[in-house]
């Protein structure tokens, strides 16, 4: 008789056992899903975002004039760029490419006082011409006529058609 009451004494603690394994198991499910659930809801507005990006019809590219920059210690930038317009089929033949001197007047401000070891480093370089990007569309893109339309790019991205260090 005494193995059947040593039997009886176990089991409730197999069963507390598996409660606690079954609860912290729900428990992660559910924390799981938490975190799948949110990030396919927060999932569709970037792809939709992506999408009107998408939507841009690139247009002529207008070089620029080559532009020289002072960098410290006595060194200078040349650097050329183009810009990459949005094709605007409202606008007809008779359309004027943009003025240059805001993406003019932004590079000088993006590269000026850039370290040359900077600006030799391939990956910092991309990186400013990205910056330098971000800035110019922004700075080419027109507020909408009446509340609720959307913004209109006019410039969609940039080339660096030059880009000499002495």
């Amino acid at each position: 008789m005494a193995a059947k009451s040593t039997a009886d004494d176990t089991a409730p603690g197999k069963s507390k056992k598996k409660m606690i394994i079954v609860g912290a198991l729900a428990g992660v499910l559910l924390l799981g899903g938490g975190v799948g659930g949110t990030y396919m809801l927060t999932k569709p507005a970037a792809a939709a975002t992506e999408t009107v990006e998408e939507a841009l019809e690139p247009g002529e590219v207008v070089a620029l004039d080559p532009i020289s920059v002072n960098l410290p210690d006595g060194h200078y930038l040349k650097v050329g760029i183009a810009l990459q317009t949005v094709l605007d089929e409202s606008a007809g033949e008779g359309s004027s490419a943009p003025d240059g001197s805001k993406a003019l007047d932004l590079t000088i401000k993006e590269f000026s006082g850039k370290p040359m070891a900077d600006l030799s480093n391939p990956e910092l370089r991309q990186k400013y011409q990205d910056e330098l990007q971000e800035k110019i569309i922004e700075a080419y893109t027109k507020e909408p006529a009446k509340e609720g339309d959307p913004a209109t790019k006019t410039v969609m991205g940039i080339y660096l058609t030059q880009f000499v260090m002495q």
